[in-house]
Parts: C-alpha cells; structure tokens; sequence
C-alpha cells in the first residue's frame, strides 16, 4: 500500500480540492484525507502509478509538490538534518566571507560545491583559507544578524520529538553555528567542522579530518546504531550534493528546495513547501504540530 501526499507553500496555501480528486479518480486512489486546509492532502494507492514523474512534472508547475511512497513505517524515530540552506536560510560560510570582503569568489565557490562540481573538502579548504585574519568576534555578529531559521523548523523538531524521535544537526558547516541552530531547534545532537582560531582570528584552517560526505553517512550509521533502530527509521534533510549519501540511505531522504543536480537523485523532493511537509510526509496533520 502506498500513499500520495500533495502540498504546497504555506505562505500562500493554494491546494485545490477538484485537483486532488481528479488525481485521486485517475489513480484508483482511497478517500482524500486534508492534513492542513488547502495545504496539505492525502490519500492511499494500491500501486505506484507509472506516470507519477509526468503528473509531478505538471503539479510543480502549479506550486504542488507531490511524493508518494509507502504507507508501511514512513512515521519515522530519527531525523538527521543538514544545517545550511535546510535549517537555517543562509550558507554559514558565505555570510562570513561577506564580512571578511570575499563574499562573491566565496559564493561562486559554495555554489558550485553544493552542485556537485567540486570536491567539498578540497572546496571547503579553499573558502575557509580566504577567512584567515578574520575576527572571531564576527562568527558571533553573523550568527545575531544574519542567520534566519528555515520556517516550519521548530515546529519540525518539536512534533517529531514529542513523538519520540531523535533529533541530530550534520554540518559541512561549522561547530560555532550548529551548537546555536541545535540548542535553539531542539535538536539533541550536532557534528560540523571546527573552525582553528589563533589569538582572536581565524587562521584560514579547519580542525581535520573535515566533516563532508561520508561523516554524514557514518552519522546516520553510528546513530541509529546506538539507538537500536534501521536506516529505514531515519528521515534525512538536505540541499547539496554532500547530503546525497545520507539522503540515498535514509528511509526516507528529503530533497529540500535542493540543487537540481541534488533533486534529481531523490524520489522526495520538497520545492514549493517548508520543513513542515516533512511532518505531512509522515501522516501528521497540522492539528497534530506541537
């Protein structure tokens, strides 16, 4: 048994009742069940639908994001989420670039890292080496003026744990923002880079090994591990082509207003809706939302 979930933004909630059940009558579907008025629906499907990427297609182009996937387990007892550009709106590094006066090169090179076009740690040395000299004290300016939550962020966390689940930040970013972002979200735990400080400024240098690809994939093995749960329990969150890993291993890997590189290898891709459609995609209704 499968499930069809439709939403949209909830800035502008647009979600047309005769749209979901056309779609429902075209795919044999159960009763529509509306998580959210005019925000979020779903319904339940005996099969996959062999069009589901054409109607997707056409949905996007209506503001509707589409995902259907299986009713079995989809509540899931983990959530492990990247930080920049998922949970906050801003790149950590381009913020801090833009102080220390290299803000453009930097963001040309963030771009192109989080596409896939160059290797993150090759690329995050590089952005990191054009910060030396740079005040520590402005880690702290960036983080009170800068940095804004990603909305549907703290209803996110705080639904998902008040139903048990557990809740873990992996960055390529760094440990000076996670710590902030977690202990503000609710998150119970957060890895990132560490950013090498010498007399008050930045040295150009992180703390090695550097946190990329693989440490978020070791972080979902090593946390489910010790939870006692399966990959399969986890729902991953990201944007960049360094969260494909852990987004290919969840059982549930969300494409977040993703590269298209990035989105492109997900079956869950999250574009015109906020972090709470990952609650929709659960079977939570917004009555539901701690």
């Amino acid at each position: 048994m499968y499930v069809a979930t439709l939403l949209t933004s909830p800035t502008n909630p647009s979600l047309d009742p005769s749209l979901v059940e056309a779609l429902r009558n075209a795919w044999g579907g159960g009763d529509a069940v509306w998580l959210a008025t005019d925000e979020a629906a779903e319904f339940t499907l005996p099969a996959l639908p062999d069009n589901q990427w054409q109607v997707w297609d056409d949905l996007q182009a209506q503001g509707v994001d589409l995902v259907v996937q299986p009713v079995e387990g989809r509540r899931k007892k983990m959530l492990l989420a990247d930080m920049d550009s998922t949970m906050i709106q801003q790149e950590c590094i381009d913020e801090l670039a833009d102080e220390a006066g290299v803000g453009e090169r930097v963001k040309d090179i963030t771009a192109r890292a989080m596409n896939g076009e160059l290797d993150f740690e090759g690329a995050l040395t590089e952005r990191v080496g054009l910060l030396e000299g740079l005040d520590e004290g402005v880690i702290e300016q960036v983080l009170n003026t800068r940095i804004e939550l990603m909305p549907g962020g703290k209803e996110l966390l705080a639904t998902m744990k008040a139903n048990g689940a557990y809740a873990a930040l992996v960055s390529g970013g760094f440990t000076a923002f996670t710590a902030k972002v977690a202990a503000t979200l609710g998150f119970d735990e957060n890895r990132a880079n560490t950013l090498l400080v010498d007399g008050g400024k930045l040295t150009g240098k992180v703390q090695m090994p550097i946190l990329g690809r693989e440490a978020k994939v070791e972080a979902l093995h090593q946390i489910s591990e010790r939870l006692g749960i399966s990959r399969e329990d986890v729902m991953a969150v990201g944007d960049g082509a360094n969260d494909l890993g852990m987004l290919g291993l969840a059982g549930a890997g969300v494409a977040l207003h993703a590269k298209p590189s990035v989105a492109a290898e997900c079956d869950i891709r999250i574009n015109h809706g906020d972090l709470t459609a990952l609650l929709y995609l659960q079977g939570y209704a917004k009555s539901d939302f701690a």
